[in-house]
C-alpha cells in the first residue's frame, strides 16, 4: 500500500516515539567498540549484505540508517519492508502499536484492493495444494517418473512444493470452485485462460510438472510448468502478469536462498527452475533464477540487497555467453562500492544439473571458485579473437572500453574501472619486441609479470639505460613529477589528504577504506597515517581533539602540526579545522582522485621509459609522449581546482 494514505504527521509521530535502534536491534548485534548508545549512535554488521567488520550505522536522533558498505539507507518503515518483507501498511501498523498510537481510518478503495489481493493469494495457495496432492495420485505417475529420471529426490520435491497439473481443461477450476473461490479470483490469479473469443475459460496449466513461485514472504504468487508431452509449443510456461505477480521483480527461490546465503555470503544465479533445484540438492542452497527472461534492474537490486557480489552461472555455450554479456551490460551503469557481479561459465554443453550428476559437487564448486569479475568478462568479450596490430585498431579498442566504463554512475567505481582498463591495455599491447626478435619474447614477459611487458620492464630494465629520458624541462620542474622525491619534504597533496581526514573525523567514518588504502610516497606521512589508523581503530574517536590527543601521546603531534602549518602557508583552507564539512569533503575527494591518478601515471611513466631505453622504437616513444601529455593535463587540472572554500568563507588554492 502506498505511503500516501498515512498522514506525514502520523508517520513522524511514530518515528519520534520509537527509537530506530529498537527496530533494528532485533535483527543485529551492536558493535560495542564503535557504538555510543548514550548518544544514540549505533554500529553493526550490515543485515542486508554479509560483512565481517561493522559498516552499518543508525542514529536515533535522525531516525535513519545507512550502510557504508552496500549503500542501503532508510527509516523505520523501510527497514521492516525491505529486510523483513512486510508491506508498508503492515510496518506502519506494527510500529504504531509499539508507539501506542491508534491507526488512522483506512481508505476504503485501498482496503478493497488489499482484500482483492488477499483473495488472489488464497486462490494461488489452494492451487499449490492441489498440484502437490495431484503429484502423489495416480495421474501424477508420469510426473513422478520425470522427476525421478532427473534425479530429484522426494525430500527436495517437498522442499520446493513441486506438483502436477493433470491433463484436464477444468480439474483445477472445479477444485477451486468447490473451495468457494469465485471466477473473478481464478481469472485474476492467472490460473485459467479466458477472454474474448473464449466461451468457457479453461485451466492454463495442463499435463505439466508444476513449480510454485513464491514471494519474499514465501507465499505462492504464480506458477511455472514444465510440459511432459513432446512437441508442446511452450516447454516451460509461466503464469501471466497479475496484480500480485510481476515476473521482472521476482527471483525463483529468493526467500530460501537468502537464508542460505548468510553462511556463504553469496547467491548463485542460475538460468531456470531445474538448475536451482539441482544446485540445492547438490548442497548449493543459495541458488536463485529469473523467470524465463534476462535479468532486470529490479532483480539485480534484489540480489544486491542480499549479497555484494552474486555469482551469475551460465551454460558454457554461445547462448550462455550472450546472456552473461547482457547481464554485464545491464549491471555496468548500476555498479557502486559493494555492488558488483562475478561470472561462472560452465563447461560447454553442460548445465548445473548435468555437471552435478556427471562430476559431482566438487566440480561445481570448482566452477564457482573460478568465477571471474565483471571487469574480466568485459575485457574477454572486447579482446577475444580480435586483431589489434595497427594503432587505429588499438585506439578503437581503447575508446570502446573507456566509453563503456564511463557509463558507470558511481564516480569512485568509474575511476577504478578506467584505471583497470588502462593497466590492462598497457599489459595487453606492451612494448614492441626488440628488433630482430619475435612476439614470443613479449608474450614471455607478459606471463612473467601478469600485468604485461611493461611490468617486466619495470623490474629488469634500468630506467634511462642507454638513452636520456625525453622528459621536458617543464615536466622535470613540475610538482606532479618531482613532488615526492625528497623524504623530508612530503608532497603537499599527501599532507592535504591526511590533514583533511584528521581535522574532519566524519570523513574517516564515511571513507575509512579510502584512507586505509591510500598509497603515500612519503615515509614520514606513512608513519603518521598508520598512527591515525591505529588510533581510530582502537578507540573509534569522534572528534578532532580526541585524535590529536592520541597523536600527542604517541609523540606524533608535532609532525602533524608541521603539516597544518604548511597548508596554512599556502592557503589550503579547505583541509584545515575551520573549513565547512562540505568543503573539506569535496577537497579531500578531489585530492584522493589526483593522488590516485598521479601514482598510476608515474607507474606508467617508469614502465614507458624502461621500454624506450630497451626497445627504442616509435611505439615506445609514442607511449611516452602520451603519458607526458596526460601528466601535463593532470598538472593543469591540479592547478585549476579552486573554490573549495566558498562555504568556509574563503577560496582555497588547488593542490
Amino acid at each position: 500500500m502506498s505511503a500516501m494514505r498515512f498522514p506525514p504527521q502520523f508517520l513522524d509521530e511514530i518515528r519520534a516515539r520509537v527509537p530506530i535502534s529498537d527496530v533494528i536491534g532485533r535483527r543485529v548485534v551492536w558493535d560495542r567498540r564503535k557504538t555510543q548508545s548514550s548518544k544514540g549512535d549505533w554500529w553493526a554488521c550490515c543485515p542486508f549484505h554479509g560483512e565481517k567488520s561493522p559498516s552499518f550505522h543508525c542514529e536515533d536522533a535522525k531516525g535513519r540508517y545507512h550502510c557504508f558498505g552496500c549503500g542501503v539507507s532508510g527509516d523505520h518503515f523501510r527497514f521492516l519492508t525491505e529486510l523483513e518483507g512486510m508491506s508498508f501498511p503492515e510496518a506502519v501498523e506494527r510500529l504504531a502499536g509499539e508507539a501506542g498510537l491508534p491507526m488512522p481510518a483506512r481508505d476504503r478503495e485501498e482496503e478493497k484492493r488489499q482484500e482483492n489481493q488477499a483473495t488472489l493469494l488464497d486462490a494461488l495457495r489452494l492451487s499449490a495444494e492441489f498440484f502437490r496432492q495431484t503429484l502423489q495420485e495416480a495421474d501424477g505417475a508420469k510426473a513422478r517418473a520425470y522427476l525421478r529420471d532427473r534425479g530429484i529426490n522426494p525430500i527436495v520435491q517437498k522442499a520446493f512444493g513441486l506438483g502436477f497439473a493433470p491433463d484436464s481443461r477444468n480439474r483445477l477450476k472445479e477444485f477451486l470452485a468447490g473451495r468457494g473461490v469465485g471466477n473473478a479470483e481464478i481469472e485474476g490469479a492467472g490460473l485459467v485462460v479466458h477472454g474474448e473469443g473464449i466461451a468457457v475459460s479453461y485451466d492454463r496449466f495442463r499435463d505439466r510438472v508444476m513449480f510454485p513461485i513464491l514471494d519474499i514472504r514465501e507465499r505462492a504468487i504464480a506458477f511455472g510448468g514444465r510440459a511432459l508431452a513432446p512437441g508442446v509449443p511452450a516447454k516451460y510456461l509461466n503464469s501471466p502478469e497479475t496484480e500480485v505477480f510481476h515476473k521482472g521483480q521476482v527471483l525463483y527461490n529468493l526467500a530460501a536462498a537468502r537464508r542460505a546465503a548468510k553462511g556463504s555470503n553469496t547467491l548463485i544465479v542460475a538460468e531456470g527452475y531445474m538448475d536451482v533445484i539441482a544446485l540445492h540438492q547438490g548442497g548449493f542452497e543459495n541458488a536463485v533464477a529469473p523467470l524465463g527472461t534476462a535479468l532486470t534492474e529490479r532483480q539485480l537490486d534484489l540480489l544486491w540487497r542480499t549479497v555484494p557480489e552474486p555469482i551469475l552461472c551460465f551454460d558454457g555455450d554461445a547462448a550462455g555467453l550472450k546472456a552473461a554479456n547482457r547481464a554485464a551490460e545491464l549491471a555496468l551503469p548500476l555498479l557502486r562500492p559493494g555492488r558488483s557481479l562475478r561470472f561462472a561459465l560452465l563447461p560447454e554443453g553442460k548445465d548445473p544439473d548435468d555437471l552435478l550428476r556427471d562430476a559431482g559437487a566438487e566440480a561445481m564448486r570448482d566452477v564457482l571458485d573460478r568465477a571471474r569479475p565483471l571487469a574480466d568478462l568485459i575485457w574477454m568479450r572486447e579482446t577475444g579473437g580480435g586483431s589489434f596490430d595497427t594503432p587505429e585498431r588499438r585506439a578503437e579498442l581503447e575508446g570502446r572500453l573507456k566509453a563503456m566504463m564511463r557509463q558507470i554512475g558511481d564516480e569512485s567505481v568509474r575511476r577504478h574501472y578506467l584505471q583497470d582498463v588502462e593497466e590492462r591495455l598497457s599489459g595487453f599491447f606492451g612494448p614492441a619486441p626488440a628488433r630482430g626478435g619475435g612476439r614470443g619474447d613479449w608474450n614471455n614477459r607478459r606471463r612473467d609479470d601478469g600485468r604485461g611487458g611493461a611490468g617486466n620492464a619495470r623490474r629488469n630494465a634500468a630506467p634511462g639505460a642507454g638513452r636520456r629520458s625525453p622528459v621536458s624541462d617543464r615536466m622535470a620542474r613540475s610538482s606532479i613529477v618531482g613532488g615526492g622525491a625528497r623524504v623530508s619534504a612530503a608532497p603537499m597533496r599527501e599532507m592535504s589528504i591526511l590533514v583533511g581526514f584528521v581535522n574532519h573525523p566524519l570523513l574517516l567514518r564515511e571513507a575509512f577504506d579510502y584512507f586505509a588504502d591510500l598509497e603515500l610516497t612519503s615515509p614520514e606521512l606513512e608513519r603518521l597515517r598508520s598512527a591515525v589508523i591505529d588510533v581510530y581503530a582502537d578507540g573509534q574517536p569522534h572528534s578532532r581533539e580526541e585524535i590529536l590527543a592520541e597523536l600527542d601521546r604517541r609523540l606524533l603531534l608535532e609532525p602533524f602540526q608541521a603539516c597544518e602549518a604548511k597548508l596554512q602557508a599556502v592557503r589550503l583552507w579547505s583541509f584545515l579545522d575551520g573549513a565547512a564539512l562540505e568543503d573539506a569533503r569535496e577537497a579531500v575527494r578531489q585530492a584522493l582522485h589526483l593522488q590516485h591518478r598521479y601514482l598510476s601515471l608515474h607507474r606508467e611513466l617508469r614502465a614507458a621509459e624502461a621500454a624506450l631505453a630497451t626497445d627504442g622504437d616509435e611505439l615506445a616513444h609514442a607511449q611516452l609522449v602520451e603519458i607526458h601529455r596526460e601528466i601535463n593535463n593532470l598538472a593543469g587540472t591540479e592547478a585549476l581546482i579552486d573554490g573549495f572554500g566558498l562555504l568556509s568563507g574563503r577560496p582555497a588554492k588547488g593542490i
